[in-house]
């Protein structure tokens, strides 16, 4: 995480741009600028600071609403002039409450599963009534573990038929309840990546 404050190279108004990702997901929250003490607060207390242009003055993100942003790395590009923030936010970064400033929708599938998984953390957390998944949650692993096995057999048989739809839909549910089973065993989709990757170099070096 620790980047030297005095390698950054600040604009004439003693500012950097600085690019907030969450961690996990890589999503754009937010562009805010920090300046020397705002970066220096970052790193001292693991959270964003900023600088407020509009307003003259540093401002901690989250301070009043809760939302505060836990830094898991910082990093400056190759000419040390922007700065990248990986964080693991505690809620929206927006000032209008979306999750982010950047109005992006995810179409790849890698954005929508870290989307799903973050959603499906949300609702173990808070456990809000009338959802399938607080109901899942509410079972125990025993349910999850069945409803995995259900829809694995569902996915084969629909495999067999012709008809792709189906089978899609199938796929899908069977993919959903991974998740949930990966939440409630505390194993992040991180995990499965580092996983296969060292299976990829591993095929790769034989």
């Amino acid at each position: 995480m620790k980047i030297d404050p005095k390698t950054v190279r600040f604009d004439e108004h003693g500012l950097v741009p600085a690019i907030v990702q969450d961690a996990h997901t890589r999503e754009v929250l937010t562009l805010a600028y920090m300046n020397a003490e705002s970066l220096v607060r970052t790193l001292e207390t693991g959270q964003t600071w900023f600088w407020s242009r509009s307003r003259n003055e540093l401002w901690h993100k989250g301070a009043t609403s809760g939302n505060t942003q836990n830094v898991v790395t910082l990093t400056t590009d190759c000419d040390n002039d922007a700065i990248v923030v990986l964080v693991e936010p505690a809620g929206p970064a927006c000032h209008t409450g979306a999750r982010s400033c950047f109005d992006v929708e995810h179409t790849d599938i890698g954005g929508l599963l870290n989307e799903l998984y973050a959603l499906i953390e949300s609702r173990e957390r808070e456990r809000p009534e009338g959802s399938y998944t607080t109901y899942l949650f509410d079972k125990g692993l025993d349910k999850i573990l069945k409803k995995v096995g259900e829809e694995s057999a569902e996915t084969i048989v629909a495999a067999k038929n012709e008809d792709r739809q189906p089978f899609v839909g199938e796929v899908s549910d069977l993919l959903y309840h991974l998740l949930v089973l990966l939440v409630a065993r505390r194993v992040s989709l991180d995990d499965v990546r580092v996983e296969l990757a060292k299976r990829r170099s591993a095929g790769e070096a034989k």
